[in-house]
């Protein structure tokens, strides 16, 4: 069982299913694998099977790597391991990059002993005369198998669980479901970015037989995650979110992130269920969200706004409401500055910023080629117009998210060029005519060829000059790392490796920034923007003792994703309707990720629109805790390291 010691509270009597929540997913997933290790050692014993449900998506893929590890390190043995995949997409052929069964090789059973007729997974070339009994025959080979010890799930961001998909009942059986048009959304990214291209239909594992199993842990990492996570553990059982049937489970187990856990009353709401420390940053959180909750500006809210909404302790501390309100007013007016880089000979005592040196050397880390503009393009913009000496890190190619159809047009055109002009050999117009051959007679199984992960790059490069030209930064400040472990050509990368982490910190030491801006964001579909962030957080620890660190002010900002709580926004920087315009100009620049992304996700809105909607909703709440009304809002948390 998963160690109480290693997660960060204790359950609580509001949720209806236990639920561990742990710092990250790494600490999360070890906690998991430790525990299906043990179940396997314990059946070893016992001179018997370890039967395992598995499931596949990026949640799990973690857990597998720590198995691995504990296989190759520690001598854990699979041979006693008989597994269950819960689902397939249909149909699919077994060697495409999307199929599960090549999932599960990649990710698992090609690097454990496990032997390999002990591994099943629903068929997706089965024909269809045939599913039927082909999903009788996989729910018999787990009952002839002596039934599930253990069953591990994800979650999808419509709550479903295998393909399960909003609707189903929990007794349903293993059988071929269409699948939602969000799941598919969602999966867009692993099949070129076209909808078309993803399967609308897979075989999966029905509710009763989930529900069968002995022990079921379900993983979430990820604020996209936290609404459908919360709604499982304190909501209704409802086939609308069918991760809820986990409340009738006698043995189920919620693992967690903080973030994925963020939506959760005991997270929220701390005061609603404990007794907490009234630092000031809970009071800030308790203020505001009471001051949100009633519709009040914070200034209006009254004792007994306070004593009805469980927050007596709080007024019992202070004495009365209007002391309280001050205090947080004063807290989020002092957030907010027009100058991000510090304001020039004026008193910084209670401005986010420091005012000197008032030119400031300033590096902006973007994990891939638009999230500079997209997430801080407005203060990107006030840094530079402010004489501030801004440079821009691109820590990533963002090649996997061109489309086919975007390389293609781009190839035909330099080709088209090279010979009206004749500029290049025959040699390389060989070349290019080559890669324009692969994506045209490309297979679903095939990765994109270094060729055209090539010229995807050079696309995503161009578009990133252009943002820094219309921004007004010179060439010689714009840097491209193109970080070695994104350069898989698919949308799992390596681990941080040692290259990646130096090729940050040498950017650092070169360019010793008075301020460094870095995607704090972990709610992208990928999982770049936290290797990215590692990324950063390994180089500053390295570069720490060095004297110019002790002057290097860290800010996180957030992507087109999510945004930060009004309780921990440190830094707003407000924006004008010209001034919101200017940055949608830049966020253009970005020609190929403006229509038919690869990464749209379950949004069907532009970046654009994501941008400018979520600054509008800060600039908004901010009005509606009784601060003055801007157009729009960048919002920014600082890193002490």
């Amino acid at each position: 069982m998963i160690q109480q010691t290693q997660i960060i509270r204790e359950p609580i009597a509001y949720e209806k299913i236990p639920t561990r929540i742990f710092q990250s997913a790494s600490d999360a997933s070890k906690a998991v694998a430790e525990e299906i290790a043990e179940l396997i050692k314990q059946r070893q014993k016992e001179g018997k099977n370890a039967i395992l449900g598995l499931a596949t998506g990026s949640s799990p893929k973690t857990v597998y790597a720590e198995l691995i590890r504990m296989h190759r390190e520690e001598g854990v043995s699979f041979k006693n391991v008989i597994s269950f995949n819960l689902d397939e997409y249909y149909p699919m052929q077994p060697d495409a990059i999307q199929s599960y069964w090549r999932f599960m090789r990649e990710q698992l059973f090609n690097h454990v002993d496990i032997p390999e007729g002990n591994y099943h997974i629903p068929d997706g070339t089965v024909s269809p005369q045939m599913l039927a009994q082909h999903c009788e025959e996989y729910e018999k080979m787990i009952e002839d198998a002596g039934g599930l010890d253990f069953q591990l799930l994800g979650i999808g961001g419509n709550g479903h669980i295998g393909f399960n998909e909003p609707g189903s009942h929990e007794n349903s059986r293993t059988r071929l479901m269409m699948l939602d048009h969000s799941t598919r959304a969602a999966a867009k990214a692993d099949f070129g970015g076209e909808l078309t291209k993803v399967p609308k239909k897979a075989i999966t594992m029905g509710v009763s037989k989930i529900l069968s199993a002995k022990r079921v842990v379900l993983l979430a990492w990820g604020e996209r995650k936290a609404p459908k996570i919360a709604d499982a553990v304190e909501g209704v059982v409802s086939e609308h979110n069918p991760a809820s049937y986990l409340q009738q489970h006698p043995n189920a187990l919620f693992v967690v992130d903080e973030a994925a856990a963020s939506e959760l009353i005991r997270m929220k709401s701390p005061w609603q269920v404990e007794d907490v420390e009234w630092s000031a940053q809970m009071t800030k959180k308790a203020v505001t969200s009471l001051s949100l909750t009633l519709q009040k500006p914070v200034l209006k809210l009254t004792n007994k706004d306070y004593n009805d909404n469980g927050l007596s302790d709080l007024l019992a501390l202070h004495g009365r409401a209007y002391d309280i309100n001050i205090e947080v007013f004063n807290q989020l007016q002092h957030t907010i500055t027009g100058w991000p880089g510090g304001k020039p000979n004026a008193d910084d005592t209670h401005r986010p910023e420091r005012a000197l040196p008032a030119r400031k050397t300033c590096l902006i880390f973007s994990p891939h080629p638009d999230d500079d503009i997209i997430s801080m393009g407005g203060t990107f913009q006030r840094l530079v117009d402010q004489g501030h000496d801004v440079h821009v890190a691109y820590q990533t190619s963002g090649n996997i998210a061109v489309a086919d159809e975007e390389a293609h047009r781009f190839l035909e055109f330099v080709i088209d060029y090279n010979e009206k002009f004749g500029v290049e050999s025959e040699k390389t117009l060989t070349n290019y005519k080559k890669a324009i051959d692969y994506l045209e007679n490309k297979k679903d199984s095939e990765l994109d060829s270094p060729e055209v992960r090539n010229v995807k790059g050079l696309i995503r490069r161009g578009e990133a000059k252009a943002t820094c030209r219309h921004v007004g930064i010179p060439p010689e400040n714009v840097h491209f790392l193109d970080m070695p472990f994104y350069e898989t050509g698919q949308v799992q990368k390596k681990p941080l490796g040692k290259k990646d982490v130096e090729i940050v910190a040498d950017l650092i030491e070169g360019i010793k920034p008075h301020q460094i801006y870095a995607a704090g964001d972990l709610a992208d579909p990928h999982g770049t923007h936290k290797v990215c962030l590692d990324a950063v957080f390994a180089a500053l620890k390295k570069l720490k003792p060095q004297n110019f660190m002790k002057d290097c002010w860290v800010w996180l900002y957030r992507g087109a994703w999510a945004e930060w709580d009004i309780h921990e926004i440190q830094m707003a920087v407000p924006m004008s309707p010209d001034q919101v315009l200017e940055k949608r100009m830049g966020i253009f620049k970005h020609q190929s990720q403006k229509d038919g992304v690869v990464f749209q996700g379950t949004d069907s809105r532009e970046f654009w629109q994501r941008a400018e909607e979520r600054n509008s909703g800060t600039a908004q709440l901010y009005n509606l805790l009784g601060l003055a009304e801007y157009e729009a809002m960048e919002a920014f948390v600082r890193y002490y390291f």
